[in-house]
């Protein structure tokens, strides 16, 4: 028997097996009943027989009986219907004994997806006058992945070895050690990490440094900016990798491409104007990378506020709240971890340790995040090259914890400490003497320029 099968196998003929399937075959219909759905079939008589096996199974967990069936036409069908489901019903059961019930029943899925399919471009024809785009791209994703998600779940007492594993949660690391210490390894696939600060601090640095610490490990990075465009964000990762200053690298052309050359991963940055993207936009595009074959290990977007929200709130609080989740939902449906950051409101600037509380419009990002850190630097501390980073929220382990780090923005170059390591109290000792490091800083420069 061949496994090919046109649409016409699929006409009435087919969906008369899958009526007897359904009243034969119990483990066929707990393994289908998710998916199947009563408008899939083309008469009225098997889209009602159809629903009526479902909720009769649901309610008393058994196939009903031919007499049951009878009991529920005569109660709850008109004449005229009445009429067609009894002969459908008498057709379906002709079936009972067909010798390729089984053929029909491997099929079933393929059938249930070309009957979305057949949904979707129904629907799309409106949406494509309407220029809805990203919900018939939502449709046509949705009825493709009909039945392959067939996973139950965990199952607890079964699979208590699996939650000891090294290896059960796959992470990508950050370039700091202490960081990774806490995430227990960095982030993992599903799993969203946004970086706080206000505007200018540095948080683009820090999320292009993590994305470099990546593509040192030979992973795949997309990056999505929403303000710098292409060419500039590729120039910033040229001085993370170089060491050179952003400024003088075009002094140091063949030594960066030296840098580069070495590299195991792979970058690729795609810009899109503020508020022209949205989450979907970046799923669209991230699917049409993995579809002409691009490894994609982890997602930088520099940055989350300045998407677009399809849902059209007019409060930022809840357009921003649904931005966030459906960044997450993207970190899931692609088993990836995304990067992101956030601006902190404008009060910030004057906190040494920047807090929950001062994430600007909604704190849905920090709910919805798996790891949130804050990056606080006052004007001394741009002038210091420190900084302070603030664990706001950790799935992973221990927060509320303050590291002193040094943030070099010429060059990207960032360090994080253990506040108890000898870099770190070296590091806390020059912020605590800012003032007095800032004047010898100051005195040094006018001394060069005399």
């Amino acid at each position: 028997m061949t496994d090919k099968v046109s649409l016409h196998q699929y006409g009435n003929s087919f969906q008369a097996k899958l009526i007897a399937s359904l009243l034969t075959n119990r483990q066929f219909l707990e393994q289908i009943q998710d998916i199947l759905e009563p408008k899939f079939f083309e008469s009225d008589s098997n889209n009602w027989l159809c629903k009526e096996i479902k909720k009769y199974f649901n309610k008393y967990k058994k196939l009903p009986t031919l007499d049951a069936l009878k009991v529920i036409i005569d109660n709850d069908t008109e004449d005229i219907l009445r009429v067609s489901i009894v002969e459908d019903l008498k057709n379906a059961f002709k079936h009972f004994e067909a010798t390729d019930l089984d053929f029909v029943q491997e099929k079933a899925l393929d059938f249930c997806k070309n009957q979305k399919i057949k949904d979707a471009i129904v629907v799309s024809v409106d949406l494509l006058q309407s220029g809805n785009y990203e919900e018939i791209k939502r449709l046509v994703d949705e009825a493709l992945k009909a039945g392959t998600e067939r996973d139950i779940g965990h199952v607890y007492m079964e699979q208590f070895e699996e939650r000891y594993q090294e290896s059960s949660r796959q992470t990508v690391k950050t370039p700091w050690e202490v960081v990774n210490d806490l995430t227990d390894g960095g982030l993992g696939p599903g799993e969203l990490g946004v970086v706080v600060a206000p505007a200018g601090i540095g948080k683009s640095w820090v999320l292009q440094a993590i994305g470099a610490g990546a593509i040192k490990d030979g992973m795949s990075v997309v990056h999505y900016t929403l303000e710098l465009n292409e060419s500039y964000t590729g120039l910033r990762y040229d001085s993370i990798f170089s060491g050179f200053a952003s400024q003088n690298l075009k002094f140091h052309k063949d030594e960066v491409k030296s840098k580069l050359d070495d590299l195991d991963g792979n970058l690729v940055v795609k810009y899109y104007p503020t508020k022209t993207a949205s989450v979907q936009t970046l799923s669209a595009h991230l699917q049409r990378m993995i579809t002409l074959g691009t490894k994609v290990d982890m997602v930088i977007l520099d940055y989350g506020d300045l998407l677009r929200d399809i849902n059209n709130n007019k409060e930022v609080r809840h357009a921003l709240g649904n931005i966030y989740e459906d960044l997450r939902g993207l970190a899931g449906e692609y088993e990836i971890p995304v990067w992101t950051a956030s601006q902190a409101n404008r009060s910030a600037l004057e906190e040494d340790v920047i807090q929950a509380e001062k994430v600007a419009e909604s704190y849905q990002k920090v709910m919805t995040a798996d790891f949130v850190v804050s990056l606080s630097r006052k004007v001394g501390d741009k002038i210091a090259n420190t900084g302070r980073f603030h664990i706001i929220k950790n799935r992973f382990g221990p927060d509320g914890i303050t590291l002193p780090a040094k943030v070099n923005t010429n060059n990207g170059s960032i360090d994080i400490y253990d506040g108890s390591s000898q870099n770190g109290q070296e590091q806390q000792g020059k912020m605590n003497n800012q003032e007095e490091y800032v004047r010898k800083q100051l005195a040094q420069k006018y001394k060069d320029l005399g």
